[in-house]
C-alpha cells in the first residue's frame, strides 16, 4: 500500500508537467496565429490549474486514463484556415516530445554531475519523478497522435483532408471517448512498440550524457 501511494505521488508531477505543457502549446499557437480565444480564457499559461480537469487527473492517476482541459480554438479567427489548424492542434504532442527529450537532458546531467556521488533515497525518488516526466510525455506524445476522435491525431487528418473528414466526423464524435477508450485499455500491448522505441532513444540519450 505505502509503494503504491508513492507511486502516485511520484506520478504527480509528471502528469502536471505534461497535461501543462501540452494544452499550453495548443494556446500558445493558437495564440500566434490569430485566435486570441485561449488567452481571454486563461489558458495562454504555464499554471497546472489553468490546464487540469479534476476528474480527468483523478482517472489517470487511478486508472492510468484520464485527459486535462481541452483549449478551445475558433478556426475563424486563423490566418491560413486548416494550415494554421494544422499548427495549433500538432504544437500539443510535440510539447509533450520536446519536455521528454528536454528531461532526459536533465536527467543526464543530474547524473553525472550529483546522483553518482550522492545517491541517497532522496536521490531516488528524485530520479523516479525525472524518469515518470520522461515516460509519461512519450506516452501522451504517441496516443496523442492516434488518428482517433478526439485526439490530436484526428485533428491532424481532419486539418489535412477536410473535405472527406467533414463527412464523417460527426459521426465518429458521438462515440469518440467509447472508442478511444478500448484502445487505451485493449491496445496497450501495440502502443509499447512506438514508446518503447522513443523510450529507448531518451535512453541511449541519458546515458551519453551521464557517462
Amino acid at each position: 500500500m505505502r509503494e503504491k501511494l508513492l507511486d502516485i505521488i511520484i506520478m504527480i508531477p509528471a502528469i502536471l508537467i505534461g497535461f501543462t505543457f501540452h494544452e499550453y502549446a495548443h494556446a500558445k499557437v493558437a495564440d500566434i496565429v490569430g485566435d486570441k480565444t485561449p488567452r481571454f480564457q486563461g489558458r495562454l499559461t504555464l499554471n497546472p490549474l489553468a490546464h487540469i480537469d479534476p476528474i480527468g487527473f483523478l482517472l489517470i492517476l487511478v486508472m492510468k486514463f484520464g485527459w486535462a482541459k481541452p483549449v478551445q480554438v475558433n478556426r475563424r479567427n486563423f490566418k491560413n484556415g486548416y494550415k494554421d489548424d494544422l499548427k495549433v492542434t500538432i504544437a500539443g504532442p510535440l510539447a509533450n516530445l520536446f519536455v521528454a527529450i528536454l528531461f532526459s537532458v536533465v536527467f543526464g546531467l543530474a547524473f553525472r554531475f550529483y546522483f553518482v556521488d550522492n545517491y541517497t533515497q532522496l536521490s531516488k525518488i528524485v530520479i523516479d519523478i525525472l524518469n515518470a516526466i520522461i515516460v509519461i510525455n512519450i506516452n501522451l506524445f504517441v496516443f496523442n497522435l492516434l488518428p482517433l476522435p478526439g485526439l490530436d491525431g484526428f485533428g491532424i487528418l481532419e486539418d489535412l483532408f477536410p473535405s472527406f473528414f467533414s463527412r464523417i466526423s460527426d459521426s465518429l464524435y458521438r462515440y469518440q471517448f467509447i472508442i478511444i477508450a478500448l484502445i487505451a485499455f485493449g491496445g496497450a500491448r501495440y502502443l509499447s512498440i512506438p514508446t518503447g522505441a522513443i523510450q529507448k532513444l531518451c535512453g541511449k540519450l541519458i546515458t551519453a550524457i551521464a557517462l
